[in-house]
């Protein structure tokens, strides 16, 4: 007769552990998820009864609250919120920086002229550069690998068109010659005045420096190297960011057309993976409440 009248108990109980899991993964949620989610799935009302139900039921007026479990859930579910809220900005950042690119591939390629520019404002945006080659001064970036192939990326000022204003440009990527290091591949540099088009980045990309880079000189072999570096060393006007070439040259020479590689590699996104990092210490600071919440109880029903 006693387990009949338990049994209704029991699953009372349950439904009520069940319905304060389901308040504390909305509590969870951000705040702009969290208004509908408590408007149209629940009132406030129906949660307010769940938790005075359950401080009404036997098994939590038999809960033994202990500091140490306490406090050590406590750490738990802050480090577990702060780090997901934490890869939900990481993924929220990765998901703007889409949007950019795919907004700064569908515009029309922005005139880059002697004015200078907010590198920011135009990274990643089409651009579109008139002027020369400054082909005497060329600058290698090394351990630039494509394909599982060492190579260089080639770097040159193109000096814009009636100004004293240069652009630094990433032209393409070459093989490197592993029988002679110091042999340098051949390419073709079109003479004249040229029309490229192009990617802008902040910077053409950063590799581990070991020991003194060396000075920057026309034709040098270095592991990083930017527009203010090359500003520094010639004393030229650049604009402060790298243009990754993505038009052929048209008047290369026949030996140059097909050694310049093009095949730029692209930011690295990644949002999905933050989110599923996010629901993973979200995860982690609920199961530390059920935990402490369940023992709790357990233990109380023993003694």
């Amino acid at each position: 007769m006693n387990s009949a009248i338990e049994k209704p108990t029991r699953s009372a109980n349950a439904r009520t552990i069940f319905g304060l899991a389901d308040l504390l993964r909305i509590m969870l949620m951000k705040a702009d998820a969290r208004l509908p989610m408590i408007s149209t799935k629940a009132t406030a009302t129906k949660y307010f009864m769940v938790l005075s139900r359950f401080l009404r039921n036997r098994y939590c007026m038999a809960f033994r609250f202990r500091l140490i479990p306490f406090l050590a859930t406590v750490v738990l579910v802050a480090i577990g919120v702060s780090a997901g809220r934490w890869q939900d900005g990481r993924a929220a950042r990765k998901l703007a920086l889409e949007a950019r690119l795919a907004a700064g591939n569908a515009a029309a390629p922005l005139v880059l002229g002697a004015a200078p520019v907010v590198a920011a404002d135009v990274e990643f945006r089409r651009v579109r550069l008139q002027g020369e080659w400054v082909a005497g001064w060329p600058v290698y970036l090394d351990n630039r690998p494509h394909a599982g192939k060492p190579g260089f990326y080639l770097l040159m000022p193109l000096r814009l068109a009636g100004s004293d204003m240069h652009v630094l440009v990433a032209r393409g990527w070459l093989p490197r010659d592993m029988a002679d290091r110091s042999k340098l591949p051949v390419y073709g540099t079109p003479a004249g005045p040229v029309t490229v088009e192009g990617i802008a980045r902040l910077a053409p990309g950063h590799v581990m420096q070991l020991g003194e880079a060396p000075k920057l000189a026309p034709g040098a072999i270095v592991q990083n190297a930017d527009a203010a570096a090359l500003a520094a060393a010639t004393g030229w006007k650049f604009q402060p960011l790298v243009v990754e070439q993505t038009t052929p040259d048209a008047a290369a020479t026949q030996a140059g057309a097909e050694a310049l590689v093009r095949d730029w590699p692209a930011p690295a996104m990644g949002a999905d993976k933050h989110k599923g990092y996010a629901f993973q210490w979200y995860a982690l600071a609920a199961m530390a409440v059920l935990f402490f919440v369940f023992t709790g109880l357990r233990k109380s029903g023993k003694r």
